[in-house]
């Protein structure tokens, strides 16, 4: 007696059971590296924003160092400047802005390096540092330069007698130069050096591997058989 004919066995049908093939769309998320929590990111820029501001006394020191004064002279009844065509005044707009530029530069690198991942949090908080850091240095600065009572420094040196003019920020966008020189140093690094995400569709590329729409083959003898 013939036995009756087994019919060919159907393509193997993934269920929905089955793992997902690694790397496609169904991964799981939790292997994914998602970097700190926002809880944390906001407590990290919370931490730059203070200490990039406090670095703002160092910079209102070396303004009232480096810039250059702008020398006066009274004559017993009014003040003048020494020379009328002396660029000491527009001196010190331009020592403050190199000095905030530098600045900026110096704390991109550094919070930068404390974390890599980056991050809009820690860009903002970068920004909001330098911007609170330069306002410290222009208010540091008229402290420890010459006295802004010009009267009573006339007074005080004579006539005839040349002193110094109370040290002036014109310029008052150059507080800005340092949050935008590290704004943008801290992004063009991270788009430099900073880890890359992985490709979506990488996994597809290799031999073997199942794409989000396709079925894998039945074996050989089983195509055969299916035939």
């Amino acid at each position: 007696m013939t036995a009756p004919l087994t019919p060919p066995q159907p393509p193997h049908q993934p269920s929905h059971q089955e793992t997902p093939p690694p790397g496609g769309p169904y991964e799981d998320a939790s292997a994914v590296d998602e970097g700190p929590g926002v809880g944390t990111e906001i407590w990290q820029a919370a931490v730059v924003a203070v200490a990039v501001a406090v670095l703002g006394v160092l910079l209102g020191v070396l303004w009232a160092w480096l810039a250059p004064k702008v020398p006066l002279v009274s004559d017993g009844k009014a003040v003048f400047l020494k020379n009328s065509e002396s660029e000491e005044a527009i001196g010190a707009d331009g020592t403050f802005l190199l000095l905030a530029l530098g600045f900026g530069v110096v704390t991109a690198v550094a919070v930068f390096l404390f974390r890599r991942r980056g991050g809009i949090a820690l860009v903002l908080g970068l920004a909001v540092g330098g911007l609170l850091g330069a306002v410290l240095a222009w208010r540091v600065g008229l402290v420890l330069g010459p006295s802004d009572d010009v009267v009573a420094a006339a007074l005080k040196a004579g006539k005839g007698v040349t002193f110094d003019a109370p040290l002036k920020l014109a310029a008052k966008g150059a507080l800005l130069a340092w949050p935008v020189a590290a704004m943008i140093v801290h992004l063009a690094l991270t788009a430099l050096f900073g880890p890359r995400d992985p490709e979506p569709w990488a996994s597809y590329a290799t031999p073997g591997a199942v794409g989000p729409y396709e079925e894998p083959l039945p074996p050989l003898g089983e195509r055969d058989a299916g035939a």
